[in-house]
């Protein structure tokens, strides 16, 4: 079984009713380097996707109940950082799995073959896009570009960007992230 969530399991965040998010605090890892972020920049909104990051590094997701953490330690509105949270797609709002697939889906992956990496990746998985392996290992999300027109069919898994694909390589890529 995969661990998946469709649209009516999705749970709301009220961002402008911080009484209404459930007991949150941010580790001390997290606020030090927040604060220590704060010092880099004159506005305190520009800290926000930073501060987005650092929470994901440490959990791996970033969780409800950071968004209001996040805005009270950069005193603004929790609704700023759910705006910044919710717009870049490299933030995750769900857990998600130790690595992530990230597969380029754009109309120029399309013409170079996105689909056979897509299929390959699926059959090696045993997982559909939006879902995670049952062990936790992979998540594996479409996205529309990574910006590496020229190299396609491209992925990326982590940080890691891989050009050039064919469905014959996934298997041993894969592998190398255990």
């Amino acid at each position: 079984m995969t661990n998946s969530i469709n649209n009516s399991e999705l749970q709301y965040i009220n961002v402008s009713e911080p009484s209404a998010q459930p007991a949150f605090e941010l580790n001390d890892a997290e606020r030090e380097a927040i604060e220590h972020e704060k010092h880099h920049y004159e506005d305190a909104r520009a800290v926000s996707i930073e501060a987005l990051k650092i929470v994901q590094k440490h959990r791996g997701w970033v969780p409800d109940g950071a968004i209001c953490a996040i805005a009270e330690i950069l005193s603004i509105p929790a609704s700023d950082v759910e705006g910044v949270a919710t717009f870049y797609s490299q933030i995750f709002r769900q857990p998600v799995g130790r690595h992530v697939i990230r597969y380029c889906d754009s109309v120029v992956c399309h013409i170079t073959g996105y689909q056979g990496i897509q299929a390959a990746l699926e059959q090696q998985l045993s997982i559909k896009p939006g879902e995670t392996t049952e062990d936790g290992r992979f998540t594996l999300l479409p996205t529309c570009c990574l910006g590496n027109c020229d190299k396609g069919p491209s992925m990326m898994i982590d940080d890691d960007t891989h050009s050039h694909l064919k469905p014959e390589l996934i298997s041993e890529l894969l592998e190398r992230y255990s």
